[in-house]
């Protein structure tokens, strides 16, 4: 059987991942940056106070790791453009750390020298070691849990290595561990869909919800005063929840259900005052909310709206917001092709413009962070084990917080 003895064996990986981290964290605590670090802590809610040594370790660590600087790049990138000595293996190894797994996981045994750990939040094993010698693993509790972050060692696949401390819980925190799970996959979907059967599952829950949606509200883009909105979308929300229920065991039906026993939904402040609210549920995008829709549409309908200053006022609005996307403009343009060359000619006092030609351009330009990212659906998939834990039933969704405009 033939060897590749040049492949650097799991050991000497450790060996080396202690020597880059250590030299990493020296460059992300150095003079250079220790403004920048400073910033970096206070912003994470640590305000100037003298913290444990496990929570400074974690807040270096995600500084060195993840931070982006002011001018670009993280402090890691930056570790990398500063050292032309290191070699190809080494580059591989540290370019590996830019995206840690960030999660709550439960131990699901102790090996020699490692731990196998289930992730409650993508619901994967991860085979993790340390650094610092298998020493570290063995106060932790079989069958217990631990927060932390792992990073990969390459180029050996499916291996991890701990990066930072860990947060150790027992066996008999499982409520309150599963329930701290589930609202970080809520706040963080993207934890979630590093799992590609969790990302299927999603899309799959979302064109379902997507299909009930223009069921029962006749169409998949919907426009009326936020008070009749709010009215409506409970009701759907209700109706939804009622028909899960019904597919139920009683064994598994919770109290206090949103949009069965309290109220699902409440417009936020700056939605609830708006004359009229968008609802526009796409098929990539998913469900989205948007302010002042209605005078949108009348623009688009009759482009003379654009000499208007409101009427302008609100499609650059639109143009400005960093949490709209591209979506209501490609609806508008394609509903009305007759005219919205002439509304964005207005607006934009651009008399050469054309959708066809621009619009694309205008939107990258205006909407960068929408390109960056994959879509995802908006739909959190809770995985097997944590909807254990929760007393759900297994491959439950929930929707994700709003998405609004």
């Amino acid at each position: 059987m033939d060897h590749d003895d040049t492949k650097p064996s799991l050991a000497s990986l450790l060996m080396r991942s202690t020597e880059l981290k250590r030299a990493l964290v020296d460059f992300a605590v150095s003079p250079r940056y220790e403004r920048h670090l400073a910033r970096f802590m206070e912003e994470a809610g640590h305000h100037g106070r003298v913290l444990p040594e496990d929570e400074a370790i974690n807040g270096i660590d995600r500084f060195a790791l993840q931070h982006r600087m002011p001018g670009g790049g993280t402090v890691l990138s930056r570790f990398l453009a500063s050292r032309p000595d290191l070699t190809a293996p080494d580059r591989e190894m540290l370019h590996g750390w830019a995206e840690p797994v960030e999660g709550i996981f439960e131990i699901c045994r102790k090996d020699r020298d490692s731990l196998v750990l289930l992730n409650l939040i993508d619901d994967l094993e991860y085979r993790a070691y340390s650094n610092v010698g298998p020493s570290v693993f063995r106060p932790l509790p079989l069958r217990g849990y631990v927060l932390a972050r792992l990073v990969p060692i390459r180029p050996v696949p499916d291996v991890w290595l701990v990066s930072g401390t860990m947060s150790a819980y027992p066996e008999s925190d499982a409520a309150q561990i599963a329930e701290a799970a589930l609202k970080l996959a809520m706040r963080l979907p993207e934890l979630v869909y590093r799992n590609p059967k969790s990302l299927e599952r999603g899309w799959k829950q979302m064109r379902e919800d997507r299909a009930a949606f223009v069921e029962f509200f006749g169409r998949d883009e919907v426009v009326l005063p936020p008070a009749e909105a709010e009215e409506r979308l409970n009701a759907y929300y209700r109706h939804r929840e009622e028909a899960t229920l019904a597919r139920q065991p009683a064994r598994h039906r919770r109290r206090n259900l949103p949009g069965v026993d309290v109220p699902a939904f409440k417009f936020p402040p700056d939605l609830a005052g708006a004359d009229t609210v968008g609802m526009i549920y796409d098929e990539t995008d998913g469900l989205n909310f948007y302010s002042e829709y209605g005078m949108l549409r009348e623009l688009f309908a009759d482009a003379a709206l654009a000499a208007g200053k409101p009427y302008a006022d609100v499609l650059m609005g639109y143009l400005r917001e960093a949490t709209i996307g591209p979506l209501p403009f490609r609806r508008l343009a394609a509903a009305h092709p007759d005219t919205a060359d002439q509304v964005f000619r207005q607006a934009l006092r651009q008399p050469r413009f054309t959708w066809a030609e621009h619009g694309e351009t205008l939107m990258r330009r205006r909407k960068p962070w929408y390109y960056k990212r994959e879509p995802r659906p908006g739909f959190t998939v809770i995985g097997a084990r944590l909807s254990e834990l929760l007393g759900r039933q297994p491959g439950q969704a929930a929707p994700d917080s709003t998405r609004r405009s």
